[in-house]
């Protein structure tokens, strides 16, 4: 399982019309994409920004590439991000998972 961390900021303003943007715009994405397992989304405020982490859980990095094309690392954004984010970080992280419990 590969798991895939992306992170982005907003003014903390937009805290919750982000959220709701992503759960109405990028968790569709994700969850319709062949080889999606599962996701996390973090929140946080930190002063006047508010930052998000986005963590997907993949079968296969050819699953990924269904996702965010062939350049796989390079982060996927919508048309809409613009409204909300105050930069655009150009990668994303990928890490093997090797462990994975739940209680």
């Amino acid at each position: 399982m590969i798991a895939r961390v992306w992170h982005g900021k907003t003014r903390v303003e937009d805290y919750e019309r982000y959220s709701e943007f992503l759960k109405t715009k990028a968790i569709p994405d994700y969850t319709n994409t062949e080889g999606f397992i599962k996701l996390i989304f973090l929140r946080r405020k930190e002063k006047q920004e508010a930052h998000f982490t986005l963590i997907t859980f993949w079968e296969s990095l050819d699953a990924i590439k269904k996702f965010a094309g062939e350049d796989y690392e390079k982060a996927k954004y919508y048309p809409e991000d613009k409204d909300f984010l105050l930069e655009f970080e150009e990668k994303v992280i990928h890490y093997e998972v090797f462990s994975e419990l739940d209680k």
